[in-house]
C-alpha cells in the first residue's frame, strides 16, 4: 500500500480509502438496510490487512446500519489499526442540542468512544446557513474535541466554489471531502476547491472517484479514447490513478460492493503515484472527456454569463443535472441531486421564460425553451 501526506498532519493515510455507502446487501438492493454482515465485514477486514488505514461511513449510509456493520467489523484489534471517520447529517440538526444527540448515537451505533475524523456532511449553501451557523456546529464540535469524542473537524461539500471557499476560510478545518474525477473537474468545489484547500493546510479527500460507478465501464464510443493505453489500464484503473497523479490528494475513498472490486483497488492503489502519468495517460483522459461530452444535450459551458437570473433561477446548474440524466443514463442520481443541490426557487419551474438570459448566452441555448424539459425530467 502507499501512503501520502494528510494536510498539516504528522500522519499519512493510504492511499485508498474504505466507503461504507454501497456496501453489499443481501437483497441486492444497492444502498439498501440489509447489508451482508459477513461479506462486508470479510470485505473492511481483507483491506485493512492489506494497507488500508482509514475507514469513512456516515449516519444516513444503509438506512443506519452502515455504522453498525462497521463498528462490528472493527472489532478483534481492527479498531486500533485504523482512523474513523463519520459524519454529522447536519439537516438533522434543528438546535444545538440534536449535535450530542446524534454523535451519542454515533459511538454507540459504532460500538467507539470516539471518532477519529468528523465531518459535517454534505454541505450545501442552505445547510451552511440554516444549519451550521444558526446552531453554532462549529462551537459543538469543538467541545466534543475537547471532550475527545471526536479526533479533528472536517466537511464534506455539494456546491458551488465559492460557497466551497467560504467556508474553508470561515475556520481552521484540518481536512475536507469533495467530488471529484476526471468529468468534474469544473463541478462543485473541482480543481480549483482541491487546489485552494491544499494551500490552506487542508487534508483533501476524495469522493465518487469513478462518480458512481459510471466511469468505470464507458460505453463503447467513449472507451475508445483508451486504446493507447488499454492494455496496461482498465477505465477504473486509469481514473483512479488519474486522481492519484495530482499530489494535492490525500487519499481516494471508494465505495466498495464486492470482494473483487476491493481486491481491484489495493492493486490499483499500490501501483498509484504523485505526477507518474506520461502524455499517453493525459491525451486518454482528456479523450474519454472529450468523448463523454460530446453526448450532452444542452451545450452550456458553465460560463454563468447568463446569471444572476432576475427571478432566481440556478440555469447552469439546472443544466448540469439535465445533461448528467443523459451523459451516464442515470436519471434517478440526477433527480436525487435537484433535490438537494436546488432550493425551490433556483429550480427550472421557477423559469418565466422573460429570455433575457438568452441575450447574454454566448452559446446562444435557448434557455427558456430548455427549462420546461429539465422540469419535467428531474422533478
Amino acid at each position: 500500500m502507499k501512503y501520502r501526506k494528510f494536510g498539516l498532519l504528522d500522519w499519512q493515510p493510504s492511499a485508498l480509502g474504505f466507503g461504507s455507502m454501497r456496501l453489499p446487501c443481501v437483497d441486492n438492493q444497492p444502498m439498501s438496510a440489509n447489508i451482508d454482515e459477513d461479506l462486508a465485514i470479510r470485505m473492511i477486514r481483507h483491506a485493512i490487512d492489506n494497507g488500508v488505514n482509514y475507514i469513512d461511513t456516515a449516519y444516513p449510509y444503509h438506512q443506519g446500519n452502515s455504522e453498525k456493520v462497521v463498528g462490528k467489523a472493527l472489532r478483534d484489534g481492527y479498531r486500533e489499526r485504523i482512523k474513523l471517520a463519520d459524519k454529522l447529517p447536519v439537516w438533522l440538526v434543528n438546535e444545538p442540542a440534536d449535535f450530542d444527540r446524534i454523535l451519542d448515537e454515533q459511538l454507540d451505533r459504532l460500538g467507539t468512544d470516539h471518532i477519529d475524523f468528523y465531518l459535517l456532511h454534505a454541505l450545501t449553501k442552505k445547510r451552511w446557513s440554516e444549519n451550521v451557523l444558526k446552531n453554532g456546529l462549529i462551537e459543538k464540535a469543538q467541545s466534543a474535541i475537547k471532550d475527545g469524542r471526536i479526533g479533528y473537524l472536517g466537511f464534506s461539500f455539494h456546491d458551488s466554489f465559492n460557497l466551497f471557499e467560504e467556508i474553508v476560510k470561515a475556520y481552521d478545518w484540518t481536512f475536507c471531502q469533495i467530488q471529484y474525477n476526471y468529468m468534474d473537474i469544473n463541478n462543485q468545489a473541482g480543481v480549483k476547491g482541491l487546489k485552494l484547500a491544499a494551500e490552506k493546510g487542508l487534508g483533501v479527500i476524495v469522493m465518487e472517484p469513478l462518480l458512481g460507478g459510471h466511469l468505470a465501464n464507458p460505453p463503447a464510443p467513449v472507451r475508445a479514447a483508451m486504446d493507447e493505453v488499454a492494455d496496461r489500464y482498465t477505465p477504473a484503473d486509469l481514473a483512479l490513478k488519474w486522481i492519484w497523479n495530482q499530489p494535492e490528494v490525500s487519499l481516494v475513498l471508494s465505495g466498495m460492493s464486492t470482494m473483487e472490486q476491493v481486491e481491484q483497488n489495493l492493486i490499483s492503489a499500490e501501483g498509484s503515484s504523485p505526477d507518474s502519468f506520461g502524455t499517453a495517460e493525459k491525451k486518454a483522459i482528456a479523450g474519454l472527456r472529450k468523448n463523454y461530452r460530446a453526448g450532452i444535450a444542452i451545450p452550456c459551458t458553465n460560463c454563468k454569463y447568463c446569471m444572476p437570473c432576475p427571478h432566481g433561477v440556478e440555469i447552469p446548474v439546472n443544466f448540469e443535472l439535465f445533461n448528467h440524466s443523459h451523459l451516464y443514463n442515470d436519471l434517478p442520481a440526477a433527480r436525487f441531486r435537484y433535490s438537494i443541490y436546488l432550493t425551490q426557487a433556483q429550480r427550472s419551474d421557477k423559469c418565466v421564460a422573460c429570455r433575457e438570459c438568452e441575450e447574454k448566452c454566448p452559446q446562444q441555448i435557448p434557455i427558456s425553451a430548455w427549462m420546461p424539459k429539465v422540469t419535467e425530467l428531474l422533478q
